[in-house]
Parts: structure tokens; sequence; C-alpha cells
């Protein structure tokens, strides 16, 4: 069973940077999709970025300012922010599943897969 434990969020100005951090314990390959969706308050949530694999993924809204890496070893996946704008605020969730199924421009995760428990980041203008 893998479960997700992730970090790195804060409070920074437009324009600024965060890198959040997700570390995975258990049973995760590196051909494991790993990735990152967000959540605003009365907004649903969003799929932002993942990678399986040699492949990345991102949503438009995102491409070009965040960046998706992995450390297979550390069974690790980071999202670097740069350029971060007042939209980006939410609450950000860490998850994986066996692919990144990708249909319709968004990651199609599995309903049982693990997920984070949450990291918060706000972007004040």
């Amino acid at each position: 069973q893998v479960q997700l434990m992730d970090s790195g969020g804060g409070s920074v100005e437009a324009g600024g940077s965060l890198t959040l951090s997700c570390v995975a314990s258990g049973s995760i390959h590196n051909g494991h999709c790993m990735g990152w969706f967000r959540q605003s308050p009365g907004k649903q949530r969003e799929w932002v970025a993942c990678s399986g694999g040699e492949l990345t993924h991102y949503a438009d809204s995102v491409k070009g300012r965040f960046t998706i890496s992995r450390d297979n070893e550390k069974k690790t996946v980071y999202l670097q922010m740069n350029d971060l704008k007042p939209d980006d605020t939410g609450m950000y969730y860490c998850a994986a599943d066996r692919e990144c199924t990708i249909l319709h421009g968004h990651w199609a995760i599995a309903d049982a897969a693990p997920w984070g428990q949450g990291t918060q980041v706000t972007v004040s203008p």
C-alpha cells in the first residue's frame, strides 16, 4: 500500500516561487505515475501535473511556469512553481497511480488512488 506525504507549501507574493515535495512509501515504482492536483475553496479539484516513466504532463494553466520532477531513489516527486499567480492559490495534493492516463487534457486518476494530506499554497497580489 502506498502512502504519500506532501510538503513545501507557503505564502508568497505574485511572481514568486515555491517547490513542493511528495515522498512516497510502500510499493511504488519508477513507471508509476505521481503528480499533483489542487483545490481552492468553492472550486472543483484541478489537475496540475504528473510524471510517469520518462513522460511528464501539465495542465495548460501551468505550462511554462511549473516543472515536475522525480527522484526515484528517494521515491519523491517535486513541483517547482515559478511566476506564481493569485489564481494558483489552493491546497495542493500529491497523488499516485499505476499510470498517467491523460483523457481530454486531464489526468484520469483511479478512484482508489492514494493521496497526500495536502499542502497550502497562498499567492498574494
